[in-house]
């Protein structure tokens, strides 16, 4: 395990572009983003599509009803449990 950090991008969608604000601030190139539930609607924003991953929870990919960016991965709940282990701290942001 290396000196990471996985930010949990779980906000309402009006207080989702303040969280990503603080996000682009704090994020390093070795990090990770999850986006949950509302703020999976803001998957267009600039900084995160700077990004080389983002990763959305399968049940919460059903909101954007097929939309998906190139730098966009779809994970289940085993795959989210998997990354939370290759992390050291692991940072919710709402």
């Amino acid at each position: 395990m290396s000196n990471k950090s996985l930010y949990l991008v779980q906000s309402n969608f009006s207080a989702t572009p303040s969280a990503l604000a603080k996000l682009e601030q704090l994020y390093s190139p070795e990090d990770s983003v999850i986006l949950m539930g509302e703020s999976v609607l803001q998957f267009q924003q600039p900084f995160l599509q700077q990004l080389n991953c983002i990763y959305v929870l399968e049940n919460d990919a059903e909101i954007l009803a097929g939309q998906k960016t190139e730098n966009m991965k779809i994970i289940s709940y085993t795959e989210f449990a998997d990354i939370c282990l290759n992390h050291t701290r692991c940072i919710r942001l709402n």
